[in-house]
C-alpha cells in the first residue's frame, strides 16, 4: 500500500490554512524562545551582581546558572500537565495558556527588586518566576509540534514540524539583538539599573501578538478526529505509560544532544568568552555578534536537515547529525580556544549543522511515535527528558568543568558522550509507529499501511 494512503480521505486541510497553522507555530514558538532566552542571556550577563551579590564572582555565575536550570526541572511538569489536557481537550488551548504563562512570568521578572532592594526575597522569587517559565516552555513545544505535524502532508512531515523547532534560532536573534542594544544605548551603570529589564518587558507586547495569531487557529484535524470517534482518552498520561514507557524512555534519551549544542553556544558561550585569548577574553559584543551568527546558520540548517529528512527519512539524517556532533566535539573547542573569531564562527557553523541534522527531523519523528490520544502527552514528555539531560545543566556542568580543570577538552568529552548517547539511542528507536497523518491518525487502515523507517 501506498505511504499515503492515511491522507486520501475528505476534507483535507487547504493551503491557506496550512499556512496559517505554519506561521502560529513559528510565531509562537519564537515568542516562547525569545521569553526563554533572554533569561539565559541576562544570566550570563547581570543576574550574578543583581541577584546573588553576597558570594565571589565564580560562585554568582554557578548560582545564577543553577536558578537557569531550575527552568528546566519546571519544564517537565508544564509537559506533563499540558500535554494531559492537550490530549483530553485540544492542542490550541494548551498553546494559548502556554504562551500566558511564559509571558507572565518573564514580564514578572522585568518588574522584579533585586537583591539591594528586597534581599533574599529577590533570589527566591527570581526562582519562582523561573519556574513559571518553565512550566509555559514545558508545554510549548509539544502542542506547536503536533499543530504543524497533524496538518502537514505526508511527504512534508518533516519540514512542517521543522517550522516550531525554527523558532529556536529566532528566539535567539531576537533575545541577544535586543540585549546588544540595550547594551550599547546604556552605559554600565544604567543597564545594571534598568536597562536589562527592557528585553524582559518588551515581552508583553510580543506575547499579545502571538496569542491574537494563535486564537485565529482551529484545532489540529488529528485531535478532531479522535472527538469525532470518541476515542479520546480518560487518563492520557496513565495511558502513555501503560503501553509506551520505553518509547517514552528511549525518545528522552535521543533528544538530549540537540539542546546540549543549543544552549552551550547560545549561553554559555557569553560567560566563557572572558576566558578566552586572555587580557580579559572576547569582547562582549563579539561574542554576542557569534551568537547571532549561530543562530542565523543554525536556522538555515534546521529547514535543511528538515528537507533531508522528508528524502532520505528522519532515522537516517538524526543519525548523520549525530554522528557528525560526537566526531566534531574537540575540534569545535580547538577552533573556539583560538579565540578568533573567524575560527569561532567556523566553529558554530559546523557545531550547529551537526545540531540541526538531529532537530530538523526531531519534531516529526517524536510524534510520529506516539498513536494521537496520547500523542501531546508523549512528545511533551520525551522532549522535556532530552532537554533537562542535555541542555538544562549544559551551561553549569560547563562552568564547573573549566573552573576545575582550566581547559576546555573536558566540555568537548561531555559533548562527544551526548553525541554518542543520542546515536545509540536513535540506532535502536523504531520510528513512524503512528503516523501522524492530518486525518486519520492511528486508524488501522492508517497503522497497517506504515513501514518503520
Amino acid at each position: 500500500m501506498s505511504e499515503n494512503l492515511s491522507l486520501d480521505q475528505p476534507n483535507q486541510p487547504s493551503a491557506q490554512t496550512r499556512r496559517k497553522v505554519l506561521i502560529a507555530s513559528l510565531v509562537g514558538t519564537s515568542v516562547e524562545w525569545y521569553d526563554f532566552f533572554i533569561y539565559g542571556s541576562a544570566t550570563a550577563l547581570i543576574f550574578a551582581p543583581q541577584f546573588f551579590p553576597s558570594v565571589d564572582p565564580l560562585a554568582g555565575t554557578l548560582a545564577a546558572f543553577a536558578t537557569f536550570a531550575v527552568g528546566f526541572l519546571a519544564r517537565p511538569l508544564g509537559g506533563i500537565i499540558m500535554g494531559h489536557y492537550g490530549d483530553r481537550v485540544g492542542r490550541k488551548s494548551m498553546l494559548v495558556f502556554s504562551m500566558l504563562l511564559m509571558g507572565i512570568g518573564t514580564v514578572a521578572i522585568g518588574l522584579l527588586p533585586n537583591y539591594a532592594a528586597i534581599g533574599m526575597w529577590a533570589p527566591v522569587l527570581l526562582v519562582f518566576f523561573r519556574l513559571i517559565q518553565g512550566v509555559g516552555v514545558g508545554g510549548e513545544w509539544g502542542g506547536a509540534v503536533l499543530m504543524a505535524v497533524e496538518y502537514s502532508p505526508a511527504n512534508r512531515r518533516a519540514l512542517y514540524g521543522a517550522f516550531p523547532q525554527m523558532g529556536l534560532p529566532i528566539g535567539i536573534i531576537g533575545a541577544n539583538v535586543v540585549f546588544m542594544i540595550m547594551t550599547n544605548m546604556l552605559d554600565k551603570a544604567a543597564f545594571a539599573a534598568w536597562g536589562w529589564r527592557v528585553p524582559f518587558l518588551f515581552s508583553a507586547v510580543l506575547v499579545m501578538i502571538a496569542l491574537y495569531i494563535r486564537l485565529k487557529v482551529e484545532d489540529s484535524p488529528a485531535f478532531k478526529n479522535i472527538q469525532r470517534t470518541e476515542t479520546v482518552a480518560k487518563t492520557p498520561l496513565l495511558d502513555l505509560f501503560k503501553n509506551h514507557t520505553g518509547t517514552v524512555l528511549l525518545a528522552g534519551i535521543v533528544s538530549i544532544a540537540p539542546p546540549a549544542i543549543g544552549y552551550m553556544y547560545s549561553v554559555w558561550m557569553l560567560s566563557h568568552r572572558v576566558n578566552l585569548g586572555g587580557n580579559g577574553g572576547i569582547p562582549q559584543n563579539v561574542m554576542l555578534g557569534l551568537i547571532l551568527w549561530g543562530a542565523v546558520c543554525h536556522l538555515v540548517t534546521v529547514a535543511l536537515g528538515a528537507v533531508l529528512a522528508d528524502k532520505f527519512t528522519q532515522k537516517k539524517v538524526f543519525l548523520y547529525g549525530a554522528g557528525l556532533l560526537a566526531v566534531s566535539a574537540f575540534p569545535f573547542f580547538w577552533l573556539v580556544d583560538s579565540a578568533n573569531w573567524l575560527n569561532i564562527a567556523i566553529a558554530f557553523a559546523v557545531i550547529l549543522l551537526a545540531q540541526s541534522l538531529m532537530a530538523g527531523p526531531q519534531a516529526a519523528l517524536i510524534a510520529e511515535l506516539f498513536p494521537a490520544e496520547v500523542r501531546y502527552s508523549g512528545a511533551s514528555v520525551a522532549y522535556q527528558i532530552g532537554s533537562i539531560l542535555g541542555g538544562g545543566f549544559m551551561p553549569l556542568i560547563a562552568t564547573g568543568l573549566f573552573a576545575a580543570y582550566h581547559a576546555s577538552w573536558p566540555i568537548a568529552t561531555y559533548l562527544l558522550i551526548m553525541g554518542v548517547v543520542s546515536f545509540a539511542a536513535m540506532a535502536f528507536l523504531k520510528v513512524g509507529t503512528y503516523r501522524a497523518s492530518s486525518d486519520a491518525v492511528s486508524s488501522p487502515v492508517a497503522e497497517s499501511a506504515e513501514t518503520v523507517r
